[in-house]
């Protein structure tokens, strides 16, 4: 599991927090940012962006990785979460299989309202994520291909 300092745990909380005041969040009004440190020392943010049509709705984990990902990154280190919230916010079932997409072992910070935060690695909020590795074991895989018309 990866180790940080204090200085950059504090630097994910006070980013994430400081993404959440440009969140996009019309109709829930919980306003979520999300900052990532990179394998590479980079730091990434972003905010949950609503839509009226709910599906379609991006949430702040993701747009960070998106962003982490257009830049480059293929390893992520940290992620903290802030939603404002005094027990603080975990992210939900697909950004954590996003997330494991990337690095199985990110470190994962909730950040409550009052400044602090909990870490708990990712392997424990997704214990059995689906992986690529998963398409290897299927015995049916050759049913999968794609054959021209």
């Amino acid at each position: 599991m990866p180790r940080l300092d204090d200085a950059q745990l504090q630097s994910l909380v006070t980013k994430a927090s400081e993404a959440r005041l440009n969140a996009y969040a019309p109709y829930s009004q919980f306003h979520v940012g999300a900052s990532l440190l990179s394998a590479d020392g980079r730091i990434f943010t972003g905010v949950n962006v609503e839509n009226a049509s709910y599906g379609l709705s991006m949430c702040a984990e993701r747009v960070a990785v998106g962003a982490a990902s257009t830049a480059g990154v293929r390893s992520l280190v940290a992620i903290a979460v802030a939603g404002g919230q005094p027990g603080g916010v975990w992210p939900c079932g697909a950004c954590r299989q996003v997330l494991a997409e990337f690095s199985p072992n990110v470190l994962v910070l909730s950040c409550r309202s009052d400044g602090t935060h909990e870490i708990m690695p990712l392997r424990d909020l997704l214990a059995s994520p689906f992986s690529g590795q998963s398409f290897a074991e299927s015995e049916d895989r050759q049913s999968f291909e794609l054959t021209a018309p």
